[in-house]
């Protein structure tokens, strides 16, 4: 009685995948995700660039800052040791401004160096984030370029499949097939399943041995007694 139900199901249950998958692909979720995926890549090494031009130009001016001071503390100390200035008082004035000049160029260093740090880090965080810009990017491309040769190919595997089912729906015993097509509209499209070693293979409960029994001597439709599926010997 329930001949070739199994193999309608088959087809069924193809057709709800390719169903899914034409969705998909006609709503262009995932070429939208890789494309989201891929400025969001490239935003990130945008920013991460930024912060690396922002730090080389910052380091260049204390660069040059501790140069400035350098001088200046040169130009000081020749005042203070070549003789040119006797009196005591402007002799400590000139110690005072070389430790002065001494503390600030320390001070300059010492953030020179922090960011010569951060300017390593960052570029080895470019590296990284241009590497997988790179690999977001060739992901779109590659969605974007095979996604409608894909979908052609859903439409015809899905034409293919709806002639199979008509094929396959015809050889099933009307009654079976009203009552399969019934099950199958509110059981997540699965209205027949197996029955192997007395396990229902759409639920996955196991029968008990009475239902079991009840099942061999009986010549009506097979129900599961767990969710009521058509069971296939």
């Amino acid at each position: 009685m329930t001949a070739g139900l199994l193999a309608l199901q088959e087809a069924d249950l193809a057709m709800i995948r390719l169903e899914s998958r034409r969705a998909v692909l006609e709503s262009g979720e995932e070429v939208e995700a890789l494309r989201s995926a891929s400025e969001a890549a490239e935003s990130r090494l945008g920013e991460l660039q930024l912060e690396r031009d922002s730090l080389a130009a910052e380091s260049r001016r204390m660069e040059s800052d501790i140069d400035m001071q350098g001088q200046r503390l040169a130009a000081e100390e020749k005042r203070l040791y070549d003789g040119s200035v006797t009196n005591m008082k402007e002799l400590e004035a000139i110690q005072h401004e070389i430790a002065s000049i001494k503390e600030r160029r320390g001070r300059i260093e010492d953030d020179l160096l922090e960011r010569m740090e951060r300017l390593e880090e960052l570029e080895a965080s470019i590296s990284e984030a241009e590497a997988a810009t790179q690999a977001a990017r060739t992901a779109a491309q590659q969605a974007e370029a095979g996604a409608e040769a894909e979908l052609a190919q859903v439409l015809i595997d899905l034409e293919r499949e709806t002639a199979l089912r008509a094929t396959r729906a015809s050889m099933v015993d009307p009654e079976v097939l009203e009552l399969y097509e019934e099950l199958r509209s509110h059981k997540k499209g699965i209205g027949a399943a197996a029955l192997v070693d007395g396990v229902c293979q759409g639920c996955h409960e196991t029968l008990s041995p009475m239902e079991l029994d009840k099942l061999k001597h009986s010549e009506d439709i097979m129900r599961c007694e767990h969710c009521r599926r058509i069971l296939v010997l």
